[in-house]
C-alpha cells in the first residue's frame, strides 16, 4: 500500500524492537513509580500475572497512535508495554488464548474465537498494552518519532509522556496479526460469532 504521497509504507511490526525505542525513559523502575504517582501514566486496572495471546487474519482501523507505557499488577510490579490505540477497528477471524497452570491439575486453556465470516469483531477506542506483535502492516499519513504527549490522531486520551517516542497514522491495516499482551481496553467491543472453550492442556492461538 502507498501513502498519499505515493510512497510505499509496508513492513513487519515488531513490538519488542519498538519498545527499545519507545521505553528508554521508562527504564528505571523508580522513574516509572514517580510517573504513576504523578498521574502521567494511566493504570486503569491491575493486570493479571499472565500475558495472553491474540491472533487475527487481519485488522484495520482509523485513528492510530502508539507510544510507550506501563501496566501494574496486583503485587505492584511495573510492566513496560507498547500501547497501541485505535479510534475505530475491525478485526477478522480473532483468536484469543491464555493458559493457566494449577497445582495438581496442570495446564488449563481458555480460548476465545470471534469475527469469522462476513462479520468481523468491531471495537471503538481500543487500547492494547502489548509486549510483542508481528504482522504485515500498512499505514496512511504516518508520523514516526512524534512526541508522545502531542499525539492527536488516536482516541482522545491516547498520549504518552512528554519527550517520549510516539507514532501515529490516519489509518492502519495489518494482516496475519500475532500479539502477546498484558491488557486490552475498549469503549465498545462487539464479538460476532463468539465461541469460548476451556480445556486441559496447552491450546494457544499460536
Amino acid at each position: 500500500m502507498k501513502d498519499d504521497q505515493g510512497r510505499q509504507v509496508t513492513g513487519k511490526v515488531r513490538w519488542r524492537r519498538f519498545a527499545v525505542l519507545a521505553v528508554p525513559g521508562f527504564a528505571v523502575t523508580a522513574a516509572l513509580a514517580v510517573a504513576l504517582a504523578d498521574g502521567a501514566l494511566a493504570a486503569s486496572f491491575a493486570v493479571s500475572g499472565q500475558e495472553f495471546k491474540i491472533r487475527a487474519q487481519s485488522m484495520e482501523g482509523d485513528g492510530f497512535a502508539q507510544y510507550g507505557g506501563v501496566d501494574r499488577n496486583a503485587r505492584g510490579k511495573l510492566l513496560p508495554v507498547a500501547v497501541t490505540a485505535i479510534k475505530s477497528a475491525k478485526i477478522h477471524s480473532l483468536c484469543q488464548s491464555v493458559v493457566t497452570t494449577l497445582p495438581m491439575i496442570g495446564d488449563i486453556s481458555l480460548q476465545l474465537t470471534a469475527g469469522g465470516g462476513s462479520k468481523p469483531v468491531e471495537a471503538e477506542n481500543l487500547f492494547i498494552d502489548a509486549t510483542q506483535m508481528s504482522g504485515d502492516a500498512s499505514f496512511k499519513d504516518i508520523e514516526i518519532g512524534r512526541d508522545a504527549s502531542t499525539l492527536n490522531k488516536g482516541p482522545a486520551n491516547a498520549q504518552g509522556l512528554q519527550d517520549a517516542f510516539g507514532q501515529q497514522a490516519k489509518r492502519i491495516e495489518i494482516s496475519d496479526v500475532r500479539q502477546t499482551a498484558w491488557a486490552t481496553n475498549a469503549g465498545t467491543f462487539k464479538l460476532s460469532g463468539l465461541d469460548m472453550k476451556i480445556g486441559l492442556g496447552r491450546k494457544e492461538c499460536f
